[in-house]
């Protein structure tokens, strides 16, 4: 295989998976989970409900793609968490955060950063909450509560 091969093999590969990433957090975001009914694509919504402490993350009170922003050791950071819940009540927040990878360690040390930003900037807002932080692994809906 040529050097131009490889790299155009390469640019495929990661366009698809740019794009299956893209089209699954799209999907994901217009899923609505309740006692009642559903919404959203059945598959996906069959799948979710295939992981019951996975449901609450698409219940009524969930928030998608809500934009966070703030200063962290100086540097200014703006992120878009797919899947928060706030719940005033018993004072916790819930992040999710969705990720498409067949090789969870991969990306791993990477992803564990975007989350310990994500509860920082959380912790900023709501310093008296307890924050706990999970990953979607799409590829197999596993559900992975994360040390952070």
């Amino acid at each position: 295989m040529t050097i131009l091969n490889k790299i155009l093999s390469e640019r495929s590969r990661v366009a698809h998976a740019t794009n299956t990433g893209t089209k699954t957090h799209r999907l994901l975001q217009r899923v609505i989970i309740t006692d009642d009914a559903c919404i959203g694509d059945a598959d996906l919504v069959k799948r979710i409900k295939s992981v019951p402490e996975l449901c609450k993350f698409f219940a009524p009170n969930s928030k998608t793609e809500v934009p966070v922003a703030g200063t962290l050791s100086g540097r200014f950071i703006s992120r878009r968490i797919d899947r928060l819940i706030i719940d005033t009540e018993k004072q916790t927040i819930l992040i999710l955060d969705y990720k498409t990878d067949v090789d969870k360690q991969c990306f791993y040390s990477k992803y564990l950063g975007q989350m310990r930003e994500y509860v920082a900037l959380m912790r900023v807002l709501y310093p008296t909450y307890i924050i706990q932080s999970y990953i979607l692994w799409t590829h197999d809906f596993s559900l992975e509560k994360l040390p952070i």
